[in-house]
This record gives C-alpha cells, sequence and structure tokens, in this order.
C-alpha cells in the first residue's frame, strides 16, 4: 500500500493556495498577526479578502515610502548639495518640475527648453503624466512651495498606479491571490516608488498581464502599448509571449496582442510624432546617446579598470548581451519538459534587459517587482534579492554623498559603491537562476506544485505543444523525488480561467 506522502496530492479547484502552510518564511512572519491560519478556517465569509487586505497594505507601504522622504520635503531637495543623499530620499519629480518646464506653463515635445536639455527626455505617456500632474498643481507662493506640491501631486498619482499593480497581482493568478503581498511589502517598492514616474509603465503592464490571464488578447496588447508609450521595457514581454504561443500554437491571439500593441503604441506617439518630430524623437536619442552611468556593469568595468567605454561601444556590448540572452530564453521556452509559465520568462527577459543596460536607476527594480511576484512566489527568495536592492538603494545615494560633499567625503566611496553595484547584480541573478531551475524541473515550481500549469497564463494554460526541440516534452506528471510528493500540474489551470 502507498503511504500517504507518496500518494498524489488531491487539489480543489476553488480553494486558494495559503502561503503560510506552503511556505515557512510566510509562516513564520505570520506570527506578527497571530500566526498560520488554521484547517478549520471558514475562508470567504470576511469583510478582509485578499484583494482588499493587498490594497491596503500597499497603500500603508507607499505611505512609508513617503514619510520616508521627509527630510527631503522640508528642504534636503532644495538646501546643501549632498543632503538629498545622505538622507536617501532623492526624487526627480521635484527638480524637473522646474527643470523641464512644467513651472513656465511649457508644453512637453513642443515647447523648446533652455538648458542642456532642449526637449522632456521621457516617452509621451510619460510625459502627459507629468504635464497633468502640473496642471493640478497650484500656482501660488514660491518655486520651493510650487515643487513640493507637484511633488505631493504626482505622489497620490502614483499611489493609485501601486495600488493597480498590487491589485492586479492579487487576481492575475486567481488560486495565488496572497502572492500580492510580495508587491505591497516589497522595501525597495516603498523605497524608489516616488524617486520617478516608472510606477505609470509598471501599472499598465500589470493590468495587461492580467488581461492576458482573462484570455483577453486584445486589451493585453493594448495596455502593453501604453505601457511601451509610457516606458520603454514593457514591449520586451512580446518576446517571451512569441516563444509560448509558438510552441503551443496560438498563432491568432499571439497577432491580436500584437497588433493592439502596436495600435495602442501608434495612437499615443503618432500625434506627438507628426506635430512634434523633434521634441518626439528626444527620449530616443538620449537613450542612444547617453553614456555609461550608474549601476550598471560597464560602469564598475570602466571605473575598477580605468577604461573609457564610449556610448556607442556600450551601446553594441549591451546589444550583444541582451540578443544572446532572449536566444538562450527562447532556447529554454522550446527545450523545457514543460512549457515555462509566462511569468517566469518575462521575468528573465527584462531582468536580462536590467543586467545589460548601460544605466540602472534605483527605480528600475520596480520593473521587476511584479514579475517576480509572479514568477517566483517565495518568500525566502524574494526577500534575498529585495534585500540586495536595498544594499544598491543605499549604495548609490551614499556614493552621490561622497562625490558632491567636497572635502568632506560623507558617504560611500567608489570601491564600496562597486560593491553595491555588484551586489545588486548578483542579487538579480540570483533570482533568475531559481526561475531557470523552475522551469527545467516544474516540479520545483511552487506554482506547478499547487497543480496548476500556468494561472498566468491565458490561453496557454493547460494547452498541448505543438512545437518542441530537444526530446520529447514530459507529460504533465512530475514527480519531485526530493520532496517524496508526486505532483500534477497543468491539469488545473484551463478550467480556472474561464472570465
Amino acid at each position: 500500500m502507498p503511504s500517504a506522502d507518496t500518494t498524489r496530492m488531491s487539489v480543489d479547484e476553488s480553494e486558494p493556495v495559503r502561503p503560510t502552510r506552503e511556505d515557512e518564511v510566510a509562516a513564520s512572519g505570520s506570527e506578527l498577526i497571530g500566526g498560520p491560519i488554521g484547517h478549520r478556517a471558514v475562508l470567504g465569509m470576511s469583510w478582509w479578502t485578499p484583494v482588499r487586505v493587498v490594497a491596503l497594505v500597499a497603500i500603508g507601504m507607499f505611505a512609508l515610502g513617503m514619510v520616508q522622504k521627509l527630510p527631503c520635503y522640508d528642504g534636503a531637495w532644495f538646501f546643501g548639495a549632498s543632503s538629498q543623499y545622505t538622507h536617501a530620499c532623492y526624487s526627480d519629480i521635484p527638480h524637473l518640475y522646474q527643470g523641464r518646464g512644467f513651472a513656465d506653463g511649457l508644453v512637453p515635445y513642443f515647447d523648446k527648453l533652455t538648458g542642456d536639455m532642449e526637449y522632456l527626455e521621457y516617452p509621451v505617456l510619460t510625459g502627459l503624466f507629468m504635464e497633468a500632474a502640473s496642471w493640478l498643481t497650484p500656482g501660488g507662493g514660491s518655486i520651493q512651495d510650487q515643487e513640493q506640491w507637484y511633488w505631493m501631486v504626482n505622489a497620490g498619482m502614483l499611489m493609485v498606479c501601486a495600488v493597480v499593480i498590487a491589485v492586479c497581482t492579487v487576481r492575475t493568478q486567481r488560486r495565488r491571490p496572497w502572492d500580492g503581498l510580495l508587491v505591497a511589502l516589497a522595501p525597495a517598492f516603498a523605497l524608489t516608488a516616488t524617486i520617478n514616474w516608472d510606477l505609470l509603465a509598471v501599472a499598465l503592464l500589470a493590468a495587461a498581464l492580467l488581461m492576458w490571464s482573462r484570455r483577453r488578447p486584445l486589451a493585453f496588447g493594448v495596455l502593453v502599448g501604453l505601457a511601451t508609450a509610457a516606458k520603454f521595457y514593457p514591449f520586451l514581454v512580446l518576446g517571451p509571449l512569441l516563444v509560448l504561443c509558438w510552441r503551443a500554437g496560438k498563432w491568432r491571439e499571439f497577432g491580436t496582442a500584437l497588433m493592439g500593441a502596436a495600435g495602442a503604441w501608434l495612437a499615443v506617439n503618432l500625434p506627438v510624432m507628426l506635430l512634434a518630430p523633434e521634441g518626439w524623437a528626444k527620449f530616443y536619442g538620449f537613450s542612444r546617446e547617453r553614456g555609461v552611468d550608474f549601476g550598471s556593469v560597464f560602469l564598475v568595468i570602466s571605473q575598477r579598470m580605468n577604461v573609457q567605454i564610449s556610448a556607442d561601444a556600450a551601446n553594441t556590448y549591451a546589444m550583444i548581451m541582451m540578443v544572446l540572452a532572449c536566444a538562450g530564453i527562447a532556447a529554454m521556452a522550446f527545450t523545457a519538459p514543460r512549457r515555462p509559465r509566462l511569468a517566469q520568462l518575462a521575468f528573465l527577459i527584462v531582468a536580462a534587459f536590467v543586467l545589460t543596460n548601460k544605466v540602472y536607476s534605483p527605480q528600475y527594480v520596480l520593473w521587476l517587482i511584479p514579475l517576480a511576484a509572479l514568477a517566483r512566489p517565495r518568500w525566502r527568495d524574494f526577500l534575498i534579492w529585495q534585500a540586495c536592492e536595498v544594499g544598491y538603494f543605499l549604495g548609490i545615494w551614499m556614493y552621490l554623498a561622497y562625490t558632491t560633499s567636497g572635502d568632506a567625503h560623507k558617504g560611500l566611496p567608489a570601491e564600496g559603491y562597486h560593491f553595491a553595484v555588484v551586489v545588486h547584480l548578483l542579487g538579480t541573478l540570483y533570482l533568475c537562476a531559481v526561475v531557470v531551475r523552475d522551469i527545467y524541473l516544474p516540479e520545483r515550481d511552487v506554482v506547478r506544485r499547487a497543480g496548476d500549469d500556468d494561472p498566468a497564463g491565458g490561453v496557454l494554460d493547460g494547452a498541448e505543444d505543438v512545437f518542441v526541440l530537444g526530446p520529447a516534452a514530459h507529460p504533465p506528471a512530475h514527480v519531485d523525488h526530493l520532496g517524496g510528493q508526486a505532483v500534477e500540474w497543468g491539469s488545473k489551470g484551463a478550467a480556472n480561467d474561464s472570465p
């Protein structure tokens, strides 16, 4: 007679996965609020649904991030060259209110700026977001008062984006709503949310992934197109979607998503492209001409080896590394024993872009947090990575404090900053390695261990393969010899994602 620990797990399609029962770190952390949920607990009978809890936690953490910026709000943004760095509370938002002409009522992309930056160097939808915030900013008082108001208005708008991100993460993988707490409680999320306007693109991409999980490829494509109109990176997810749809033979759905993305991007960009071509092109020209900058592996190599890496050379090296990474991810998608989950490949492709880029601003971590929560919803690995990112967040500000404090040398010298960059790189590579392991050993994937195939995969969830490379794909039954459990993955998800 088989023992209980080798008998196939029975998974109730409607029962949500409870992290406190499957994740030791979540179980330990739950002691702060009374401990893991009991076996006799009645779920679904309380006002405190996962969506509401995660949304409120996200608002609370965002507010704590705003409090962390208080020393700058009270004066460090305006007085002293290094105080905004020593307090680790720098933000682009108040500085660009006057620096990009919003204080003077200039229209982005159409009106030329004074100084080195002739036009606003942000994509069109982000520029519209910035302009809308300037319309809501009171015009009276000193320029300092206006910049404080501008940051506060933007913070309110970005908080809405943060809640959208958290809620979409909750709803994307229906049986795993509590994974949204990874986003809501991420320390790097709270620390970097109001540095820049990245949350707009992150929110649009999170909504896009939710739409794809609901089998709505056109809505997904439109939202990806809008996200790309706000920031460059979201279009990258179309690459993983292409190879996954290729493997599953879902060409019609991919074509619909691609047309939706192209149409939405053109709808936003084409008017500005035609009416203000010079201003519209500034973002793309600036991205190409920008030299090696903070946070990149190129900067560490340049400073440690005392070599000059030109912008053109950095562009070439970054492109070569990114192409190689894309080729590797595509090969993995076609040769894995089971088709990878969309969130896994989306995380890997964006992480590859982050790791190979010639600049890594601290708020770029926001791009990865929702994808990481969907790709590897395991608290231990997530917190290891977040610790590395918090270390980098502190490292870059302390380094800038060192370089702007003159002979006082307050902060972190170049060697310490290089260490922080390497820690960030290693932390991201660690999480990538764990995701890759899950792809090649699906029984180690905590999502598939719960009985699902690809709950965020939409039409890919539970689909049969029509094209694979190498050995034939394994059937959706895998035995975890390390854990002693037989895990059936790929048989539950298809019924779960009906609209």
